[in-house]
């Protein structure tokens, strides 16, 4: 594995939640994170059909535009129900004519799934791509399971968060402190495999 020496990374994502959420994340280790965004970098089509192949397609653009190393996160909420949908998938659930609208995704999901025998199970996936100019990368993959909430609750968080209890939780992601939320999500268990990268022989 190799490892990370740089103490800037560029987030190659223009989503103001995870730019949040992974600068949290990153703080500890003392490395500063500036987004694509900032650099005024386009968002390259995601074409693959796995979080590690849009994850990759990704951090390789960021970190070929920057000559940084980029950091990329793909991830996704898939409802066993529905067969693991929206899945990779989940960001086009909720794109409209004027963005993103993930109230509606929500409701998306609850209407196939309202007539079906409950506690729906679900589960947040992550994949998180390291990735530098010369092209080398490294993929860590984190997970968290857990059940549909209907109606939705709570202002924290982003996405699907306000639809989802984590397992032993009571509380959804979307009324979880992000302190706390960080200690147990999916992308805090891909999180977990990342710092490595950041540890010294």
């Amino acid at each position: 594995m190799r490892k990370l020496n740089e103490k800037q990374i560029v987030l190659a994502s223009h989503n103001k939640g995870k730019l949040k959420e992974i600068g949290h994340l990153l703080k500890p280790f003392g490395i500063s994170v500036i987004s694509a965004s900032d650099l005024g970098l386009d968002e390259p089509e995601e074409t693959e059909n796995t979080y590690a192949g849009n994850a990759r397609i990704k951090a390789h653009f960021a970190a070929k535009a920057s000559g940084k190393p980029a950091l990329s996160d793909d991830s996704g909420f898939s409802v066993e129900i529905l067969d693991g949908a929206p899945g990779v998938y989940s960001a086009d659930w909720a794109e409209t004519s004027n963005g993103r609208n993930f109230s509606m995704a929500m409701s998306k999901i609850w209407d196939k799934i309202q007539h079906a025998e409950k506690p729906c199970k679900a589960k947040f996936c992550c994949t998180l791509c390291l990735a530098w100019p010369d092209g080398h990368d490294e993929l860590f993959e984190g997970s968290i399971n857990g059940e549909i909430a209907w109606p939705p609750r709570g202002n924290n968080g982003f996405g699907y968060d306000p639809m989802f209890i984590a397992e032993g939780m009571h509380q959804t992601f979307g009324e979880m402190l992000p302190t706390d939320k960080h200690l147990i999500s999916h992308r805090a268990d891909a999180f977990k495999k990342l710092i490595k990268t950041f540890e010294k022989e």
